[in-house]
C-alpha cells in the first residue's frame, strides 16, 4: 500500500494499532519523512541510570497519544516513523553500565585510572564503545539524511547525541544547539568518560560548524561550568533563576523567549533533557534538579521558534527513565510528538 493509500484508508482518531509505527502512524522509516533513532544507552550515567529504557518505553506509551495537534494541521500526516532498536547497542550498554558502576565506586573512593589497572582498563573500555556508538549514530543518521530525511534521536542518556550532531554538521556548514537542560554538561571528560553524559555540549562546542550554544533552564552545574559559560563568546546562558526573577519582577515568558530566539542564528539543533523540566514531569530521570520548565513553556518556545522562521535542522531528547508507572514516558512520548511535528513544519513540509 502507498503512503498516500494509507493516509486515505487511516483514522487518527481510533486508538492505535500495535500493528503500526510509533504513536500508532501506518508509515515505515523509508515512507517517512521524519526517522527517529532509537539509542538504548546509559553506560556513564552518575546517579541513576534507567534511561536506557527511555526509547521502548516512550514507545509503549506513544500509543496513548491522541494525534491531533492544534499548532499543526493534520500534524500526523507528515510521516513519523522510529527506526527498530540496535539490540547490540542495548546489550553493550546492560554490560558496560555494570563494569561502570564498579568504576564510579572506586572513583568515589578517591582511586584512580592512573594508578589503578583495574579502573584503566575500564575506563578504555568504555571510552571506545561510547566512540562506537556514536560513530554508529552519525552513520546511520547521514544514510537517512542522504535519502532526504529529517532526524531525530531518542536516547539514552544525554551523552548518545553527539553522533548526530556531528552528522548534522556534514550537511549544515554552520548551526546553533539550543539546549534544554537542568545541566550545562560542560564538564571536560566527567569522570574520566570520554562521553559522558556530563560532558555532551563540552564535546559538542568542539564541531567547528556549531556557531552558537544557548542554554536554557541551567539551574545545577559546578564553576569550571560557569566561568567556561561566561568567557566563551560561543556560549549564551539563560539561567533558570534569572528566567524565574525576571518572571516574579513582570518579565513574561513570551519576552523572555524572544531574547532566546534572537541569540539563534537561522539554523537550529534542539537538544534537551527531560529534566529541563519540573521534576514532577520526569521524577525518574537519572539526575532531576528542583525547578525547572512547565511542559507548556517548552512547548511553546519552540513553537515561537518555528513562527520566527528559523529552521530546526535536527533534534534529541534524553534522559526519559521510566519508573513503575508510564508516567515519565506518557510525558516523553509527548513531548517528542510535539517536536516531531514542529520540527517538520519548520522545514517546510506539509502533510
Amino acid at each position: 500500500m502507498s503512503k498516500q493509500a494509507k493516509i486515505e484508508s487511516f483514522n487518527p482518531n481510533d486508538i492505535g494499532s500495535l500493528d503500526n509505527n510509533i504513536y500508532g502512524l501506518p508509515f515505515t522509516p523509508d515512507e517517512a519523512s521524519l526517522v527517529i533513532l532509537p539509542i538504548p544507552w546509559d553506560v556513564t550515567v552518575s546517579y541513576k541510570s534507567g534511561a536506557s529504557k527511555g526509547p521502548e518505553a516512550v514507545f509503549d506509551a506513544s500509543f496513548q497519544v491522541d494525534l491531533f495537534d492544534s499548532f499543526v494541521h493534520d500534524a500526523w500526516k507528515l510521516g513519523v516513523a522510529m527506526l527498530p532498536i540496535n539490540k547490540k547497542i542495548k546489550s553493550t550498554s546492560i554490560a558496560l553500565r555494570k563494569k561502570a558502576e564498579e568504576y564510579i565506586d572506586l572513583y568515589a573512593k578517591g582511586k584512580t585510572a592512573d594508578t589503578n589497572t583495574k579502573m584503566r582498563t575500564i575506563l578504555k573500555e568504555i571510552n571506545d564503545a561510547g566512540a562506537w556508538v556514536n560513530n554508529w549514530i552519525k552513520d546511520e543518521a547521514l544514510k537517512q539524511m542522504r535519502k532526504g530525511k529529517l532526524v531525530a534521536l531518542l536516547g539514552g542518556d544525554h551523552s548518545t547525541p553527539l553522533g548526530l550532531m556531528q552528522a548534522v554538521a556534514e550537511v549544515h556548514k554552520n548551526f546553533a544547539i539550543l539546549h534544554i537542560d537542568a545541566h550545562a554538561d560542560l564538564r571536560n571528560a566527567y569522570e574520566g568518560f570520554e562521553f559522558s553524559h556530563a560532558s555532551i555540549m563540552y564535546n559538542a562546542i568542539k564541531i567547528k560548524q556549531v556557531s552558537k550554544l544557548v542554554q536554557v533552564g541551567i539551574r545545577d552545574y559546578c564553576e569550571d561550568e560557569f566561568m567556561l559559560s561566561k568567557s566563551s563568546k560561543k556560549i549564551t546562558t539563560f539561567y533558570d533563576d534569572s528566567i524565574k526573577a525576571m518572571h516574579f519582577e513582570g518579565k513574561t515568558w513570551a519576552e523572555q523567549c524572544k531574547d532566546i530566539i534572537k541569540a539563534l542564528p537561522q539554523k537550529v539543533y534542539i537538544s534537551m533533557d527531560i529534566d529541563g523540566l519540573d521534576p514532577k514531569y520526569c521524577p525518574n530521570t537519572g539526575t532531576p534538579v528542583p525547578g525547572g520548565f512547565e511542559f507548556d513553556q517548552v512547548v511553546y518556545l519552540v513553537q515561537q521558534l518555528v513562527k520566527s522562521k528559523k529552521q530546526i535542522i535536527a533534534f534529541d531528547i534524553n534522559e526519559v527513565s521510566p519508573g513503575k508507572d508510564e508516567w515519565d514516558a506518557n510525558v516523553g512520548a509527548r513531548l517528542l510528538y510535539k517536536f516531531c511535528n514542529l520540527c517538520l513544519v519548520s522545514n517546510g513540509i506539509k502533510p
